[in-house]
């Protein structure tokens, strides 16, 4: 089997792919993220998760790399990346709580060897129910909200206030894994 290379320091990303039994080894990428919308939000997770394959096979001779990049956002443009601090993050959380939005990941699989990039993307729609401050404050002190895109978790305590979603679950958490054992396969890779 070819070696799997996550191109990513994502811990929820990592979990993922333990929980399949993959083998695959961590190589975060090394690339500045675009936040800036140019069309539309799944252009932009393509493109940062292209860009992120990139830089990590560029410095590889052979294997698979997965690149993989997460934003939430709400209206046709409007971007809700990770927090900056816990005032930003409870604004996020604020804003999500207000109405629907939509988990975008891009996804690369790129055969280092072949040269074989499959890109791809997933949505999913979340419905939140909303928090009191005070709630905001206690959930912040147990789920660290500066490693997510927009700041919650679904597979833990935010699973208290998304009553909802409408699309891949997996995707929401940050890897949208039908898709890319799928697109593992179209490079070679066989998940089962």
């Amino acid at each position: 089997m070819k070696r799997i290379i996550l191109a990513s320091a994502s811990p929820q990303r990592r979990k993922l792919l333990k929980l399949l039994g993959v083998h695959f080894t961590v190589r975060p990428s090394r690339i500045k993220e675009i936040t800036k919308i140019m069309t539309n939000c799944s252009s932009l997770v393509k493109e940062n998760a292209l860009r992120k394959a990139e830089d990590v096979a560029c410095r590889l001779k052979e294997g698979v790399v997965i690149g993989a990049d997460t934003v939430v956002c709400v209206g046709p443009k409007r971007i809700v990346g990770k927090p900056r601090d816990l005032r930003d993050a409870r604004r996020i959380l604020k804003v999500l709580f207000s109405r629907p939005s939509w988990v975008y990941t891009g996804i690369v699989v790129m055969d280092v060897q072949t040269g074989q990039r499959i890109v791809d993307y997933e949505k999913t729609k979340v419905f939140m129910l909303p928090l009191t401050d005070e709630e905001i404050s206690r959930y912040h002190v147990k789920v660290n909200p500066f490693d997510k895109a927009g700041g919650f978790d679904i597979e833990g305590w935010g699973s208290i206030f998304i009553h909802r979603i409408e699309g891949c679950y997996s995707n929401v958490i940050g890897l949208p894994m039908a898709k890319l054992a799928q697109m593992l396969k179209k490079a070679g890779v066989s998940i089962l």
